[in-house]
């Protein structure tokens, strides 16, 4: 066990930046009798994923998924006249799930005796940190062991002016004030393509640029060609295989132009290309530690940067750069920390929730990585538009997609697209995570569902599946 640090340090451990990285990191370490400090450079805790990424844009994707299942429900509706809100107006819903996020994770910390310092942290020496207070006074403190969980912010090219009023990134998109009838979104990822369903159900006009030759290649190619199809019937123009050349902030407009000679004009423009770790504050050289050229830090398996009291979690590592994995990369670098080493990893398939209008979420292997690996499988799917649940929900746009080996009936991967997709991929990985044997599409097939549900859509999936391999 790691033995309480000597007197000399302030704290047994310091862990900087309060996301769920850090939260996990120092929930672990407080609750082993650590004496543990959280620096924060922003004004309120939960970092990037509280107040500008993860639970802001999903709090704006739910009230503009209510607004369209509002507008298009003929029991409330007026088709003649539907109900229109803004940006700004729907932010307010999102404003205020923050303030209750910042209170409850607060309390945590309180809770655990785990002491706040907001400011801005720098290495003085391996075991020394400097902060720099919101009023501009500096201190120094102390510890054994630090954590780096600093997240991430959206990568900005130095050619686009991010100081115009019209153009935004994925962070200072929170602050648009006006009622935009037309944007342009520059990057197709996770983060490109939830933006441009939000702002589409509000109506606005979008042009979605992508770099790629296809939405979300990393997905199952079936779920990509899906959403890709319902974003167009939506209204949004996807334009693959672009690259901005040009982008010309105006008084009331902005005008990009692309490499292929593109011009396109909008009310303003949202960059979602890419993010960098936020490593260049931190005075990481000094100390032996060297990021790359994305501000990200390498790590081994137990989360040690190769400075030995020096450990990394969450968006400042990189992949697979999600708030569940981050929290449990954070409890997994706590108990190295206190032990030396830990037995406990990231399970093998993380599931992803896209929050896409529709929901997009997945678990294991796709169709495309099953083909190159020569494993025989076959599919079985539910469409929602068969299922009682989702014909009574007026929801009955998606599917669910069991991927299983043919001879074992092993579940090898569920791909699921639809009104609560995140949560009902849940039932199937629970299932895919059983060992022994239990791991089995029998399982949906023998077991008893509630009805009306969507978690039938796994039985009725199970039983498509299983007439492709029965004689």
């Amino acid at each position: 066990m790691w033995c309480m640090a000597k007197k000399k340090y302030d704290y047994d451990a310091i862990v900087i930046g309060s996301g769920p990285a850090g939260e996990g990191a120092a929930m672990k370490l407080a609750k082993s009798k650590q004496r543990v400090a959280m620096v924060e450079r922003y004004k309120s805790i939960g970092g990037g994923c509280t107040h500008w990424g993860t639970i802001p844009s999903k709090a704006l994707r739910h009230s503009v998924s209510r607004l369209i299942e509002f507008n298009s429900n003929p029991l409330f509706s007026r088709q003649d006249h539907p109900l229109h809100l803004t940006f700004h107006e729907i932010l307010k819903h999102t404003e205020s799930v923050i303030q209750r996020q910042v209170k409850l994770r607060g309390s945590f910390y309180e809770r655990n005796a785990v002491q706040i310092i907001h400011g801005e942290a720098s290495f003085v020496d391996k075991h020394t940190l400097q902060v720099t207070n919101r009023d501009g006074s500096k201190d120094l403190i102390s510890a054994e062991k630090f954590v780096l969980s600093t997240g991430s912010r959206p990568y900005r090219p130095k050619n686009i002016d991010f100081s115009h009023p019209r153009i935004y990134d994925s962070d200072t998109v929170l602050s648009l004030q006006h009622d935009p009838r037309s944007i342009i979104i520059v990057g197709a990822g996770v983060i490109g393509c939830e933006y441009a369903s939000i702002f589409r159900g509000l109506g606005v006009k979008i042009d979605l640029v992508n770099m790629r030759d296809r939405l979300l290649s990393f997905l199952d190619t079936e779920i990509s060609d899906a959403l890709s199809y319902h974003l167009r019937n939506s209204g949004v123009v996807i334009r693959h295989g672009e690259e901005y050349a040009k982008v010309e902030g105006h008084d009331d407009k902005v005008v990009m132009t692309t490499e292929s000679g593109k011009i396109m004009s909008a009310d303003c423009l949202l960059f979602a290309n890419g993010r960098s770790g936020n490593s260049e504050s931190l005075n990481l050289e000094t100390v032996g530690v060297k990021p790359n050229e994305r501000g990200q830090v390498e790590v081994d398996e137990h989360y040690c940067t190769g400075v030995d009291n020096i450990f990394a979690v969450g968006d400042i590592i990189g992949y697979p750069s999600l708030a569940s994995a981050a929290y449990d990369q954070g409890r997994i670098a706590a108990t190295a920390m206190l032990e030396g080493s830990c037995e406990t990893k990231l399970i093998a398939d993380i599931p992803t929730g896209i929050y896409t209008i529709p929901e997009i979420s997945s678990v294991g292997a796709t169709e495309e990585e099953l083909t190159a690996q020569k494993v025989p499988y076959e599919v079985g799917r539910a469409l929602f538009k068969h299922l009682a649940r989702a014909q009574i929900a007026e929801t009955q746009v998606g599917c669910l997609k069991l991927l299983f080996h043919r001879e074992t009936r092993e579940i090898l991967g569920i791909h699921c697209f639809g009104e609560r997709a995140a949560e009902i991929i849940h039932i199937g990985q629970a299932i895919m995570e059983q060992k022994n044997g239990g791991n089995c599409l029998d399982y949906f097939i023998d077991t008893t569902f509630n009805y009306p549900t969507m978690a039938e859509a796994y039985r009725v999936a199970a039983l498509n599946g299983l007439n492709r391999v029965v004689d």
